[in-house]
């Protein structure tokens, strides 16, 4: 399937506006916002978020999966892709992130 087909099945964010990933000490490395460009991988994180818990390994390779030709391209083009860049990261080993969502007023 491809990514805009695995979008139309994942949770709705209208209620966030955004995602912060937090590494083993807690600090913010990456920030996800609820905007244009970014809203897919929003929606994806959220999901992941929502069923793994955090994003380990297991949710990397999944969210992966979700992304679809997407994923491919990042594998073809290394850095067009930063969020999905970051699941390959953990899919092959780094630390695992935890997640702090951030709702909208």
């Amino acid at each position: 399937m491809s990514f805009a087909d695995n979008l139309k099945k994942l949770p709705g964010i209208t209620h966030l506006a955004a995602i912060n990933l937090l590494d083993t000490d807690g600090n913010v490395v990456a920030s996800i916002e609820n905007k244009a460009g970014s809203q897919g991988s929003l929606a994806v994180y959220n999901h992941l978020a929502q069923t793994y818990g955090s994003i380990n390994a297991e949710a990397a390779k999944k969210g992966l999966e979700i992304f679809a030709e997407h994923t491919e391209d990042e594998k073809l083009n290394p850095g067009k892709h930063p969020n999905i860049a970051r699941l390959l990261a953990i899919e092959s080993g780094q630390p695992a992130l935890r997640v702090k969502h951030v709702f909208a007023l």
